[in-house]
């Protein structure tokens, strides 16, 4: 079973930065990908940037350029470094781990509002 713990939410001023981290632990067997979904009130989950277990990096057009997702591998903390943050990048993050044994785990969330 995998737990996946996010932080490194709040609020900021737009033109801000703020840096998410998504901390995994529990048996992790045949890790694929780790990424970032977000949620903003009343719209669906959206994909905000994945990575492999190679190290692809995936980026959905609205963050890319601003976003920046790493990671040193299975075990340690996951980031998404967010740059240059905009009022409607305000959502609830969370944050998956994709495995061929055990699936898609997800976080908690945690809250990145965004003042204008």
């Amino acid at each position: 079973q995998v737990q996946l713990v996010e932080s490194g939410g709040g609020l900021v001023q737009a033109g801000g930065s703020l840096r998410l981290s998504c901390a995994a632990s529990g048996i992790i067997r045949s890790f694929s990908a780790m990424g970032w979904y977000r949620q903003a009130p009343g719209k669906h989950r959206e994909l905000v940037a994945t990575i492999t277990s190679g190290g692809a990096t995936n980026y959905a057009d609205s963050v890319k350029g601003r976003f920046t997702i790493f990671r040193a591998n299975a075990r340690n903390p996951m980031y998404l470094q967010m740059n240059s943050l905009k009022p409607e990048d305000t959502a609830v993050y969370y944050c998956h781990l994709d495995s061929a044994v055990t699936g898609r785990s997800w976080g908690q969330g945690t809250q990145v509002t965004v003042s204008s």
